[in-house]
């Protein structure tokens, strides 16, 4: 019974519960096995006789639903669901259908296809049959705040009309409280969260979601955030999924690291008749510490395969992209110098590298790296601040009155050769998207264009969210604002500057645009991965080819990071590709891929 989790307290076994169903259920089962008699309460029998209901109506559920992912269809009820796809104004592809059909067959489920597959759209048709069933009126959404203006977007495409939505993050504790105690008549129709909102703000939701009136589908987008066992996150999750009618997880990347992080996912999905019991869950911890990886792939195809739907990249039909050979120039005279110098100095520093504690070594190296990608994107660079790096790299008084004065001196080679690209795009009538992944030099393009007579627009960190459609800042374009811009063909931008960080996920620019310029690059291969979706996605590169090209310096660091992203990122297609698989490569936080170069250029055995 300790094993179990019960505790001894004034003679009596006791355990505070939170599936009080499956504990019973367990115990019982488990005295019977051992042949130990038992006597049940009136009380108890009745608990295990609606568990025992509830699993035989769970077992028809996922057996329905593993059918479907079979291609075993019911026609009548496959033609009923597509009669009314067919009413809706966006046309889902064969693909998005099968994998609309699954989620509306089994209830709660998950879509772990490939970014870019119109995941989506998929949910917005499911809910919207469920809504005219009179199952759903409200769509609440938790996930990065990248996604909401998408969503919006795309309730408007798929649907036909406008959403009545608002933004929950970003507003004052107050003016959240004044949404979630509204009565269900006043309430909106599409809520919109971001994760650490549902932290702070997790009672209120699950009151707002469990008033008389409301029946949500809660929907959590790019769910791998949640990965984390027993995090902040995912409990506020858990207890705010309690009180949803319907519930969706979304992401194309469901294992990140561990087969751990898949737990969370399908425990919020079915709390209480999680196909992963704690036994299995303990299983899959000890096969992985053994590396015995094929009987915990084995397992997770019989207990999750049925419960989530997964579309390959391969399945999508679009028209494979054209990677351009890198564009390979000179440095002008002063780059070339001062890179130059910046890279004998990091070999010179490196020598004394071996008596300070790892941690320190991690931050120097992070900033040494940092300072030799900004010498190839932009010398003036140099002269910002890098957190927690304090080092002075330049020494030398005359190469730093150059770095100085740079703009006065010389216009980088990446620059000129970038405008001659642009001006052979657009005589082509082609919009064009430009990314750089340093501030500075995103704004030396943007003023080299504006100087030129170009319209142009930035996308960064600092350009403001659209908030319940009130712009905060008078007179400033939001990210909305500029994305819409630039997709519209006939609106005269058709240059857009943006960094990874900022514009790497859920802005799809697909439509209408097909050439992508990396002016340079980071060691950060998910952004890359997720940068290169932005023009090849479904609904619209099926007929049109996205093209990508990249400058680059020559004997430089150019080369060593566009290798290095390009074998990240073909491993990771290749393991995307696949149904459970544990990605070696941490996705979501890259600081050390730059401790990982430096080492393996500069650090001396």
């Amino acid at each position: 019974m300790y094993f179990y989790g019960f505790k001894h307290i004034e003679s009596t076994l006791q355990k505070e519960s939170s599936n009080f169903n499956t504990d019973l259920a367990q115990m019982v089962a488990y005295f019977e096995q051992e042949g130990i008699n038992v006597t049940v309460t009136e009380g108890a029998i009745n608990f295990l006789e609606d568990f025992d209901k509830q699993n035989k109506e769970i077992t028809k559920i996922f057996k329905n639903a593993q059918e479907i992912k079979n291609g075993k269809i019911k026609a009548q009820s496959f033609d009923n669901f597509n009669l009314f796809l067919t009413k809706l104004p966006r046309k889902l592809k064969d693909h998005q259908i099968k994998a609309a059909y699954h989620l509306y067959s089994i209830g709660n489920g998950a879509n772990f296809s490939v970014p870019g597959s119109g995941k989506t759209s998929v949910v917005l048709s499911v809910y919207e049959k469920l809504r005219i069933e009179g199952k759903c009126n409200t769509l609440f959404i938790i996930g990065p705040p990248s996604c909401f203006q998408p969503w919006r977007h795309e309730f408007e495409a798929t649907l036909g009309r406008d959403s009545d939505s608002v933004i929950l993050s970003g507003n004052t504790k107050e003016f959240r409280r004044s949404e979630y105690f509204k009565s269900q008549k006043d309430s909106c129709e599409l809520y919109l969260c971001t994760f650490q909102t549902a932290l702070n703000d997790y009672l209120e939701i699950a009151k707002f979601l469990s008033q008389r009136g409301v029946f949500a589908f809660l929907i959590v987008d790019e769910a791998h955030y949640m990965k984390q066992i027993g995090g902040s996150w995912a409990n506020s999750l858990l207890k705010i999924g309690q009180h949803a009618s319907y519930k969706c997880i979304l992401t194309g990347t469901p294992i990140p690291k561990s087969y751990r992080d898949i737990f969370n996912l399908f425990d919020f999905l079915w709390q209480h008749q999680s196909p992963l019991t704690e036994d299995d869950k303990i299983q899959i911890e000890l096969w992985e510490k053994q590396k015995r990886n094929e009987q915990i792939k084995e397992l997770l195809h019989k207990k999750i395969g049925p419960l989530f739907y997964r579309v390959r990249k391969n399945d999508l039909g679009l028209i494979p992209p054209i990677f351009h050979p890198p564009i390979v120039l000179k440095m002008n005279v002063v780059e070339e110098n001062i890179y130059q110098y910046i890279k004998a100095r990091l070999f010179d520093l490196a020598e004394g590298d071996y008596f300070t504690n790892e941690e320190v070594l991690n931050k120097l190296w992070r900033g040494r790296m940092m300072r030799l990608r900004q010498a190839v994107s932009y010398p003036k660079l140099l002269l910002s601040a890098i957190d927690e790096y304090a080092e002075d790299i330049v020494r030398d008084s005359n190469l730093a009155l150059k770095i100085h004065s740079y703009d006065r001196l010389e216009i980088p080679n990446k620059l000129l050769e970038l405008t001659s690209l642009v001006t052979k795009l657009r005589a082509n009538d082609q919009k064009v998207l430009i990314w750089s992944n340093f501030i500075g030099t995103l704004e030396l393009i943007k003023s080299h264009f504006l100087s030129r007579g170009e319209n142009c627009e930035l996308i960064y960190g600092k350009t403001p969210v659209r908030k319940n459609n009130v712009i905060e800042i008078d007179d400033e374009k939001t990210r909305e604002d500029i994305r819409d811009e630039f997709v519209d063909p006939k609106s005269g931008l058709n240059i857009l500057i943006a960094n990874p960080a900022a514009c790497a996920e859920s802005i799809s620019l697909h439509k209408t645009c097909f050439h992508a310029i990396y002016y340079d690059l980071s060691y950060n291969a998910a952004q890359y991965i997720q940068s290169l979706d932005r023009i090849h996605r479904v609904g619209g590169s099926e007929f049109n080819q996205a093209h990508y090209y990249f400058l680059q310096y020559e004997n430089s660091i150019d080369q060593d990071i566009i290798a290095n992203v390009n074998n990240k990122a073909q491993k990771m297609y290749d393991i995307i590709e696949q149904d459970y698989e544990i990605y070696d490569l941490d996705l979501y936080h890259s600081a050390d891929d730059d401790v990982t170069a430096y080492k393996r250029l500069f650090k001396r055995n």
